[in-house]
């Protein structure tokens, strides 16, 4: 299966060398390479998109700024020379980030990634075991910065989430993704993980104690807000109290 791509790229060497590059891939197909964001908006809105290869730095209108109105958004992936726009694009959550003079190398690995983060997205959500059902992947994939980390569900003590990010527990280690904690919530076994806070998701199996206004994992103390409290206890007496 090939994916389909567009270039918006205002300077003619660049634009010719990311379409010569496109060209030298087979999975890769190019639907239209652009001069000028504003002549991409009919194709990015009608035809289905994979990967938009962006320029940051273009006249009329910037590529972060026609990131910011996209209502339909493939992967991207941004082109330019100057590496302070790295952070923003961060932010807007482009799948990749390649600073010119661009290496067909390093143009590989983006679309490698890409391609990695495309499947991720198709695979079916995690699903509670039936008998009819194959058991759920026992781990996840987190983003950190432009990589997918996989986090073994058996290695999770707690997750905290502080707005945008979440910060996710081991015993050996910390992993800060940029997503919501309800987004992360969805992927997790209600049967292994709960709730207890606003900020806080635990891992069922570490628990060491529980008090009555916050529990033990690993020797920290994690909170239980008052919203969740009644909830948590009615949990844990049908599951798990003999």
């Amino acid at each position: 299966m090939k994916l389909n791509c567009v270039i918006i790229e205002d300077e003619p060497l660049a634009r010719n060398l990311l379409i010569d590059y496109v060209k030298k891939v087979p999975t890769l197909h190019l639907i239209n390479a652009f001069s000028n964001p504003l002549a991409a908006m009919e194709t990015l809105h009608s035809a289905h998109i994979d990967i938009l290869f962006l320029d940051v730095q273009m006249p009329e209108i910037t590529g972060i700024s026609l990131l910011k109105i996209l209502k339909k958004k493939p992967m991207v992936v941004l082109t330019t020379a100057y590496s302070q726009y790295a952070l923003e694009g961060y932010e807007l959550d482009v799948a990749d980030y390649l600073l010119k003079p661009i290496t067909f190398e390093r143009f590989l690995k983006s679309v490698d990634k890409v391609t990695q983060r495309l499947e991720l997205n198709t695979k079916a959500p995690v699903v509670v075991t039936t008998e009819s059902q194959p058991a759920p992947n026992p781990y996840v994939f987190v983003k950190d910065g432009t990589s997918l980390v996989k986090v073994m569900l058996s290695d999770i003590l707690y997750v905290e989430g502080l707005k945008d990010y979440v910060t996710i527990h081991t015993p050996t280690q910390k992993v800060v993704t940029l997503q919501r904690l309800k987004a992360l919530e969805e992927q997790l076994p209600a049967d292994k993980f709960i709730r207890i806070h606003n900020s806080f998701i635990i891992s069922i199996d570490a628990i060491e104690v529980i008090h009555k206004s916050d529990v033990i994992i690993n020797g920290h103390s994690i909170p239980i807000g008052d919203t969740y409290r009644k909830g948590f206890r009615e949990f844990i007496e049908k599951n798990h109290l003999q």
